[in-house]
């Protein structure tokens, strides 16, 4: 029987949530994916990037206390965040220019 991702320190039912909507239903499927494939999953699932979360999903994968990340290490893990977020978020004004493109909506054009 798999675990419950909250059974992990510092992860609750929300996180919980948020992690089934992204196809990862066990504490055992979170371990072996790792804090950036985890998360990266989320924000591809629609989840708002936050870095809070990113950084205390990475303490509670190392069993740590959420608020002992700092200093360098918060610092390095605000890096690997950022990338993620890059990588993991749409842009929306891609959206918009597809839009535009198809008519929808006219986006970023002059009046004449």
């Amino acid at each position: 029987m798999p675990t419950p991702i909250s059974s992990i320190r510092n992860l609750g039912p929300a996180m919980e949530d948020a992690f089934a909507r992204a196809g990862i239903d066990s504490a055992e499927a979170l371990r072996a994916l790792g804090t950036d494939a985890a998360y990266a999953r989320l924000l591809q699932s629609g989840s708002k990037p936050h870095f809070i979360s990113y950084y205390v999903l990475e303490m509670a994968l190392q069993g740590r206390p959420w608020n002992d990340c700092r200093g360098e290490e918060k610092a390095r893990l605000r890096a690997r965040f950022d990338q993620l977020k890059s990588e993991n978020t749409p842009n929306p004004n891609a959206i918009d220019a597809i839009l535009d493109e198809i008519g929808v909506i006219v986006a970023n054009r002059k009046a004449n």
